[in-house]
């Protein structure tokens, strides 16, 4: 596809002015670039849905395109299957089995009951079984839990066609791309080389360009001298030099000043209790299907706790289970003292299309000021409202809009605008990278690191869990849900290493090294049925223990953190010590019920 002189306006400053660009077959290309900068527009003059205003578009003949958009029209179709089945013959159905299966999609599932992401799944499948030239995949990775985004992965590696994909998770675009389309400014810069690589390009760009700015500045500052203190003599060429320097500010002038990042800010509050939640003995089932078994958990002050698994799991359940939205079947959930929670929901279920950014800001309770209507309550402190949506990259004109309006990226900075308003001790968020470009991420994940409060989060993405959370648990079916130290890939690691000790027979514990058999044993004569089970249970109790002892431990091993970092350095020492004295605990009741259980 070639892409010759393109030219776009929206009723403002242009999206797009003389853009060139050539699609070569076989490429995979990650587009990227601001929320708001035209990803998505972009991508719809490449599919032909949006005409620009100048230019044109050429694909050679035979070639086909096919477009993932990320709210699909299915006017006209029953269910999701016959959606993604239409326009393809019957001997090529097997293609819509086969990703439905990858994807995790219902294909009798009617469309006027399905939700924003089933929709987006059986698109991608449709788009998939078609095996189109081209594939143009906005935000493909959205709503799709972290095994449908690996099929995704190995799908698209094994591919023959080229493709172009916006997306928000780094680990998805790393894995794939061989080279980098940005928008920056209207502008769009390609680099032959994949995603790992952008942050250094973009960098360099923009230190360049500040360099030459800065270039500028300093030839305008030292002609206007001039042209205050040498325009008596050769008056001609005189006027010709300020003509020059008139030039020169025009050129200064109409350079598009980069937009600036996102001023997101958290806050936490009073400090809660030592203890943040304990579940003891959880166990839940929704319409016969056990979404958790017998779940202890214990989330202590400043602790980072991840939940993943794949969708339908339950770890949207087992957050209302902690913070008292509903009530388990079996077992109870103590909460500590002086918590202040707030949540991100992933569902925006706190966003009202129909109301405006304004009135979405001044209509929260939390947020609003008595006797003010264009002024908000942020941390304490009153702030007028158009101010404080600039400090989250809206401008004026979008105040009064309605949040129907905006991007998915937009919905949820307007959601962190609501959420970063109060003071919190304990932060809930499920599905927050949904949308976000890469800078927020970045912002966002900064901010986590230094919150002095409680995170429990649920995401798809790799890469944010690995940054943010210390603990992750996984909800891994048939209601187990299993306690891992460290993030995505310490979790990966911990459970292949797991996998060679389940397949071989159990071991019996070493005197002499405290090895601990992993896999569950059979019921053993003289214990009750609870400690029959706690007995099984607590080999890997013992094993994450000393997986996050270890992490602590090296931590604590950098000579400088104290003097850099004098908080984290207690944190991380109280941390060890709590750890230390439950590995003790553990293995004193480990050795016991082996006693107990032995006769």
């Amino acid at each position: 596809m070639q892409l010759s002189g393109i030219a776009l306006t929206f009723g403002g400053a242009p999206v797009f002015d003389g853009l060139d660009l050539v699609i070569q077959p076989g490429d995979r290309v990650a587009l990227v670039g601001r929320n708001g900068s035209g990803k998505s527009t972009l991508m719809k003059v490449m599919a032909g849905l949006v005409e620009p205003d100048r230019g044109t578009v050429v694909l050679p003949p035979g070639q086909s395109v096919g477009y993932m958009e990320q709210d699909p029209a299915m006017t006209g179709f029953d269910t999701l299957g016959a959606y993604a089945a239409s326009g393809l013959e019957p001997g090529e159905l097997y293609r819509v089995e086969r990703a439905g299966a990858g994807l995790k999609f219902d294909p009798d599932r009617p469309v006027a009951t399905a939700s924003g992401g089933e929709r987006r799944r059986a698109a991608l499948a449709k788009l998939m079984a078609e095996a189109p030239d081209l594939m143009l995949l906005d935000e493909p990775t959205n709503h799709l839990d972290i095994e449908a985004v690996q099929w995704l992965e190995e799908e698209l590696r094994a591919t023959r066609a080229a493709y172009v994909m916006i997306s928000h998770d780094r680990a998805f675009l790393r894995a794939l791309s061989r080279a980098t389309l940005w928008i920056d400014r209207g502008a769009v810069r390609r680099q032959d080389k994949g995603f790992g690589d952008f942050e250094d390009w973009r960098d360099s760009v923009w230190e360049e360009e500040d360099q030459q700015r800065h270039k500028l500045d300093r030839k305008i500052k030292a002609e206007a001298r001039w042209a205050v203190e040498g325009i008596s003599a050769r008056r001609t060429r005189n006027q010709g030099r300020l003509r020059a320097l008139q030039a020169l500010r025009a050129e200064r002038s109409g350079q598009i000043r980069r937009q600036g990042a996102a001023d997101l800010a958290l806050e936490a509050g009073g400090k809660s209790g030592r203890r943040v939640f304990e579940a003891q003995g959880l166990s839940k089932t929704y319409d016969g299907k056990i979404i958790l078994r017998d779940f202890d958990l214990r989330v202590q002050r400043g602790d980072r706790v991840a939940f993943v698994g794949p969708n339908g799991a339950g770890k949207t359940t087992v957050l209302k289970l902690l913070l008292g939205q509903i009530a388990p079947d079996t077992g109870v959930v103590t909460q500590g003292t002086n918590l202040e929670v707030a949540v991100f929901d992933q569902a925006r279920a706190q966003l009202d299309p129909d109301m405006s950014l304004w009135d979405s800001l001044t209509g929260d309770p939390e947020m609003r000021v008595s006797g003010r209507s264009d002024q908000v309550m942020v941390r304490g402190t009153p702030r007028h409202v158009i101010g404080y949506l600039k400090d989250f990259l809206f401008d004026e004109r979008q105040a009064r809009a309605p949040v129907r309006s905006l991007s998915g990226g937009e919905k949820a900075r307007l959601l962190l605008a609501r959420l970063m308003a109060r003071e919190s001790n304990v932060l809930v968020l499920d599905e927050p990278t949904n949308d976000l470009d890469v800078e927020t991420l970045d912002l966002l994940q900064d901010l986590l690191g230094g919150y002095d409060g409680t995170v429990l989060l649920v995401s798809h993405d790799r890469d944010f869990l690995d940054r943010v959370a210390a603990t992750t648990v996984a909800l891994e079916g048939d209601g187990r849900a299993v306690v891992y130290a460290g993030g995505w890939s310490d979790y990966q690691a911990q459970r292949r290493a797991a996998q060679p000790a389940a397949v071989a027979a159990p071991a019996p514990a070493s005197a002499d090294t405290g090895a601990m058999p992993r896999k569950p044993q059979k019921p053993k004569a003289g214990l009750s049925f609870t400690e029959k089970h706690r007995l099984e249970a607590l080999p890997a109790e013992i094993a994450r223990l000393e997986a996050e002892i270890a992490k602590l431990e090296g931590l604590m091993a950098d000579p400088d953190l104290f003097a850099r970092d004098p908080v984290k350095f207690r944190k991380a020492s109280e941390a060890l010590v709590a750890r230390q004295q439950k590995l003790a605990a553990a293995e004193d009741e480990w050795l016991m019920l082996e006693e107990k259980a032995g006769g």
